[in-house]
Order: structure tokens, then C-alpha cells, then sequence
């Protein structure tokens, strides 16, 4: 026989009146009646882009930045912080420190040469404009050559923004392929840029150098104390087992392209990437703008590439 459960006469009860009652209520919306919130969806829809009497279409040309973003190998990562939450403050606020050279980026030339501009004092002018996005597919460690931006199409002229599509945005990650093997501006292809007077460039690639032109490899002198700060040794080791040579007698200099560009004025993208292939080719508007930071060395930025529809 089942035994009948019995309540304590002088147990505590909870209230038996809360019924049906409704979860979008007042309170969720800092008192405002649910009937003046919007919908999701409704942000999220695309209105489309008129300028001038024109309209065009956009294309995303940037990475995503967040939580366990790929990062330059000697980079400490990204912090975030919750500052508030809905469940507590009805707001949601974050906190964060980052490098602003992560992910799809522009560097300014303090970032290289004491005594240059910072972010906050370069002109908008070379941060937007009409640009091209060309082709110029490479392999592990291949230097983009001044021949191939001379035959590179559509043609590259004075102005210009322009996107080098080496194919290696393919490789975008955590990895070793994209940071460690990607190809790279050569130093003639940099200085045919700067004489072609070009407002910026930017590539799909981990920095405006050859991955051997930077602290992954690179010290003051081989064995000298600076040896320490090589980011990442064992590619020296594989180079030399590759071509029985030091990089370092191959690469000699310290982001010789960062140098020549920035310090000419010719500003600078990395790591540029999303709809990069779904452009290339074309002639178009690209901006990408930096935050208005005082003192600033670069900034992340949301880069784009505006093509007028037919």
C-alpha cells in the first residue's frame, strides 16, 4: 500500500497564487512596456548603401576580433572583462585589453620609427578612397615583386588604396602555416609602391613584411644577447636546413617595408581577409578606418570595399 505523504501542519509554505503570468514584463526593459521593444531580427536587416544618388554593395574585408583571436606569436592575448551582465545590471558592458595589432589592422609609423606620426594625427584622406584589390597568388615564403604589382590587374595607379590577394587569407588561424611560412612584400616591391604614390596598402597576410623580416627570426646580431628575443627559433633552424644559409643573411633588416611604406606616408593594412576573394579584381572604395586614439601605435579596423551596383 503507497503511503500517503503528509505535510507538516507547522512546515513554512510558499505562495500557491503565482500563476500564468507573463516573462516580458516592464522590468526587463528599464520600465518601458514591451510593446515599444523592437525585435532582433529587425536590427539585423540590411538596408542598402546610397551615396551620392548611387547605391552600393558592401564586402567585409576584416577578420573577426574576439575571444581567442589568432595572435602574432609574441603577443600575451586578449583580456576580457565583463563589467555588467543582464541578469544583475540590465546592461551588458565588457572590458578589454588588447593590442590594437590583432587581426585586421592599420599601423602607423611610430609603430616603427621614433620621431613619426601617431594614429590620432594621420589624415582620414589615407584611410579611405578608391583602391583596387588584385591578385598575386604566392607560396611558402615567396616576396611579391615589383614585376608582378607592374602586371597586376585592374592596374594600379597614383591614389590608390591597394589589396594584395595572396591566397594566404586561406590559411587565417592559429597556425603556423599563416604566421610562420606566409609570403611577403620584397623591399623593391615596397619602394615601387611608395614611388607609384599609393595612399595605402594592405595584404592578406601577417604583417606588411616577410614573416623573415620580422621578431620571429630577426635579432640585432646572430648570438648577440637580442638572440633572446627571437619569437620564434626553430624557423631559423628549418630555413637553414631548407637552404644552408642563415635567414638572417637573406633577411637582414627589421620590417624594412613597415619602415619604407609608413615613413613615406603610405599607410598600412594586415591581415586582411573575409570577402577579400569576392572583390579581387575589381576597382572599388575602400575604407578602413583607425580609432581616434592619442598617442596611438595602430588600430584595429573595420575594412571595406564598396562596389557600385549595375
Amino acid at each position: 500500500m503507497k503511503r500517503r505523504f503528509e505535510i507538516p501542519p507547522d512546515l513554512p509554505r510558499s505562495p500557491k497564487h503565482i500563476k500564468g503570468l507573463s516573462v516580458d514584463t516592464p522590468y526587463l526593459h528599464g520600465m518601458l512596456d514591451p510593446k515599444w521593444i523592437g525585435k532582433p531580427e529587425d536590427v539585423l536587416k540590411k538596408p542598402p548603401l546610397k551615396l551620392l544618388g548611387r547605391e552600393f554593395e558592401v564586402y567585409d574585408l576584416s577578420w573577426p576580433f574576439g575571444f581567442q583571436a589568432p595572435l602574432w606569436p609574441y603577443f600575451t592575448d586578449i583580456r576580457f572583462e565583463r563589467w555588467s551582465y543582464h541578469s544583475k545590471h540590465r546592461v551588458f558592458t565588457q572590458w578589454l585589453i588588447t593590442p590594437m595589432h590583432v587581426t585586421t589592422h592599420a599601423d602607423s609609423p611610430i609603430h616603427v620609427e621614433e620621431g613619426f606620426p601617431y594614429t590620432d594625427e594621420l589624415p582620414l584622406e589615407k584611410y579611405m578612397g578608391e583602391g583596387v584589390v588584385v591578385s598575386i597568388p604566392k607560396g611558402k615564403w615567396e616576396l611579391i615583386t615589383v614585376e608582378e604589382l607592374e602586371k597586376a590587374e585592374p592596374s594600379i595607379e597614383p591614389g590608390d588604396i591597394v589589396i594584395i590577394n595572396t591566397g594566404w587569407h586561406k590559411y587565417w588561424g592559429d597556425t603556423v602555416k599563416y604566421f610562420c611560412y606566409s609570403p611577403g612584400l620584397s623591399i623593391e616591391a615596397a619602394w615601387w609602391l611608395v614611388k607609384r604614390e599609393v595612399k595605402a596598402v594592405g595584404l592578406d597576410t601577417q604583417a606588411l613584411d616577410h614573416p623573415l623580416y620580422t621578431r620571429e627570426v630577426w635579432c640585432q646580431a646572430p648570438g648577440s644577447p637580442d638572440e633572446v628575443n627571437v619569437a620564434v627559433p626553430w624557423l631559423i633552424e628549418e630555413y637553414k636546413r631548407t637552404f644552408g644559409r642563415d635567414p638572417r643573411e637573406d633577411f637582414p633588416y627589421w620590417e624594412p617595408c613597415h619602415r619604407i611604406l609608413l615613413t613615406h606616408g603610405v599607410m598600412g593594412y594586415e591581415n586582411v581577409g573575409g570577402d577579400i576573394d569576392k572583390v579581387t579584381g575589381k576597382r572599388c572604395i575602400i575604407i578602413g578606418l583607425p580609432l581616434r586614439w592619442v598617442k596611438g601605435d595602430g588600430s584595429i579596423v573595420r575594412l571595406v570595399a564598396l562596389v557600385e551596383k549595375k
